[in-house]
């Protein structure tokens, strides 16, 4: 939490700026000191203000309130790095909801891992009409992750953050498998 800075000097002293009348006052001078500690981390604030905008730059309990500003969706128990990222993305998040590409970039963003997602529809198209429709009868949406130690993945969470990004009319499966080996491996 930020708080009171000891010492901390005004970029813009009143003293300095008070009419010439005033300059030789010593009593205004002194008050006008005393206004300048006020203003202080005011002006600071002000003149840092489109940093604390930028989830990037900003002190993390400002990170955590524009968080919920955006609608990030974060247990409020993940690593500093990812809380970042994920108010910086939560635009492109919403945007891109409901869709492989949303789910891929929230599962990534939360696990560091790109997802296998498969589905049962798709989309043709046809220059006559009663053409087969695509995909597959029922809706599904199966998700796999692959990761070095599966046990290592909260799968709770990993349910969570499909549940949140899938369309939410389409059933959907999850799981956790281990790398597949490599080309000239055994």
């Amino acid at each position: 939490m930020r708080g009171a800075l000891p010492e901390l000097t005004s970029p813009h002293p009143l003293g300095e700026r008070l009419p010439a009348v005033y300059a030789d006052d010593e009593f205004g001078q002194r008050f006008s000191t005393g206004l300048d500690s006020v203003f202080a981390p005011l002006l600071t604030v002000l003149d840092c203000l489109p940093f604390y905008f930028d989830p990037l730059l900003a002190p993390m309990d400002f990170v955590d309130w524009l968080g919920r500003w955006v609608g990030a969706e974060l247990d409020g128990d993940e690593d500093a790095s990812v809380r970042r990222a994920a108010v910086a993305a939560a635009g492109l998040l919403h945007r891109s909801r409901g869709t492989p590409r949303g789910l891929a970039i929230a599962i990534r963003l939360m696990f560091g891992v790109d997802p296998e997602i498969t589905e049962s529809g798709g989309a043709i198209w046809s220059s006559g009409p009663l053409g087969p429709f695509p995909g597959d009868q029922g809706p599904w949406l199966r998700v796999t992750l692959r990761v070095a130690d599966p046990s290592s993945v909260d799968r709770q969470r990993l349910d969570e953050v499909v549940a949140g990004a899938r369309p939410a009319h389409i059933p959907y499966t999850v799981e956790v498998l281990g790398l597949r080996p490599g080309p000239g491996s055994r």
